[in-house]
């Protein structure tokens, strides 16, 4: 028998009974099929997992499904609007900041959090954001411009 469990995600209220065990993770990817949320190293360490929960940057891999109960969730299926996207995916579209792209999901949860927390960043405040997502592919650099390119947009 499972733990039963309410949650919306991106909008849209869901009902399931699910393991005690069951990772959040998971429960995006194999129960509600939202796969943009990533699993890269299953300990925390690389942020691919990034999801927003009750407006609050959390590596789903930490937490697990029942734990987020009656919770509000938000997945980067769930940050573009109306066929809009939103500005961090945009920039990171416009100022290449991507590569192999498995990063980026969680690089964008995360720096939407800091977005909401501090609208005009320095770059040493994003880079000291970002020291828990890790990508194997670039140097951080058109990261940090992709979320400049966003910050701009967002206070203009």
């Amino acid at each position: 028998m499972g733990i039963p469990i309410q949650v919306t995600v991106n909008g849209k209220t869901h009902q399931h009974e699910v393991d005690s065990r069951l990772l959040l993770v998971h429960y995006l990817r194999d129960v509600l099929r939202l796969t943009g949320t990533h699993i890269g190293c299953d300990t925390s360490s690389c942020g691919a997992c990034t999801v927003h929960v009750n407006g609050l940057a959390v590596k789903s891999c930490t937490m697990l499904a029942a734990q987020a109960d009656g919770a509000e969730i938000t997945t980067i299926e769930g940050l573009a609007s109306n066929g809009e996207l939103h500005p961090l995916q945009e920039g990171f579209r416009e100022e290449h900041g991507l590569q192999c792209g498995f990063c980026t999901p969680g690089m964008i949860m995360t720096a939407a959090q800091l977005l909401a927390d501090n609208p005009q960043p320095t770059e040493a405040e994003i880079r000291h954001a970002l020291e828990g997502n890790y990508c194997r592919c670039t140097g951080y650099h058109n990261i940090v411009k992709s979320i400049q390119h966003a910050a701009n947009k967002l206070n203009s």
